[in-house]
């Protein structure tokens, strides 16, 4: 048998593995897939997603990945967190209350959720797209 062969044939097994596992790892990280019951899905289309997301106090919601945001609060909420300084800080929001977030990925903690928050999240899915 050819060796190239073999080793075209090789790299070609090697790299369909290689995306098979990188798609399955951006699934497992998709906020409704790893957290469904935090992370709703209410409208998507190719620019944006909109999700429904409920924390509760107390929640250690799983690794996800949240892309670059518009978040928007349903309610009054209120959650703490720790700086890189140790010191804590509450943040408080109320019904309406809109800012935006960078793409990030978090979770495997344990929420700092004060009262209950119920948000929409807009994720931009690409700038390309719009």
């Amino acid at each position: 048998m050819d060796v190239r062969l073999v080793v075209a044939a090789s790299a070609g097994a090697l790299l369909g593995a290689g995306l098979t596992v990188a798609f399955a790892q951006s699934m497992a990280l998709d906020p409704p897939t790893a957290a469904p019951h935090i992370f709703e899905t209410e409208f998507e289309n190719d620019r944006v997603r909109v999700l429904r997301v409920n924390e509760r106090p107390g929640e250690t919601p799983p690794l996800h990945t949240l892309k670059d945001r518009v978040v928007t609060h349903v309610n009054s909420c209120a959650w703490t967190v720790d700086d890189e300084d140790g010191n804590r800080r509450m943040y408080s929001y109320r019904p309406g209350d809109v800012y935006w977030l960078p793409a990030t990925t978090r979770g495997g903690t344990t929420s700092q959720v004060i009262q209950p928050c119920h948000m929409l999240v807009i994720e931009i899915k690409s700038p390309s797209a719009l």
